[in-house]
């Protein structure tokens, strides 16, 4: 585990300095090991995540807890709709915000266009969460989804 921590680490650009990479990678490295096993897989999910988070203003303790209820950290989780990866993305997406060949199973890439569409949804909300999450799943209107990213942020992905 030290040396897939040192190496995320080293990796990790978005964070204010290395202490502050390692306190957050080995705390959520810690909450997610009983979702993924392996600890180098984890590690590049968290950088990810805090990576392409910060990049669109979200909070990557969010994006791990939308990806916790929309496919319970399983990069090739497809739903009945056709959502694809961790943070399921529809298809139609390629031709609105990437390319007709990105491959929505690819760990990045998913988790790039998540948090892309995510924060677009957050602004056309003016910042209202609920709203947003509720555009995000389609259920609009609604409040399930919203309350269920909320619960998994408060239970399991608040930093304390």
């Amino acid at each position: 585990m030290r040396v897939y921590l040192q190496q995320a680490i080293e990796k990790a650009d978005s964070f204010e300095d290395a202490y502050t990479a390692e306190v957050w990678l080995v705390d959520m490295s810690l909450r997610l090991a009983k979702y993924m096993e392996d600890e180098q897989e984890r590690l590049h999910l968290l950088q990810t995540v805090h990576k392409e988070a910060l990049r669109t203003g979200l909070q990557p303790e969010l994006v791990l807890s939308v990806i916790h209820v929309e496919s319970l950290f399983d990069r090739y989780a497809i739903s009945s709709v056709g959502a694809q990866g961790l943070m399921q993305i529809m298809p139609f997406w390629r031709k609105e915000i990437g390319r007709e060949d990105d491959n929505l199973t690819e760990l990045e890439t998913n988790i790039r266009y998540g948090t892309t569409i995510l924060s677009y949804y957050l602004k056309i909300e003016k910042g209202n969460l609920s709203r947003a999450l509720a555009r995000y799943n389609g259920s609009l209107g609604k409040t399930w989804y919203p309350e269920r990213v909320m619960v998994r942020w408060e239970r399991f992905w608040t930093v304390r």
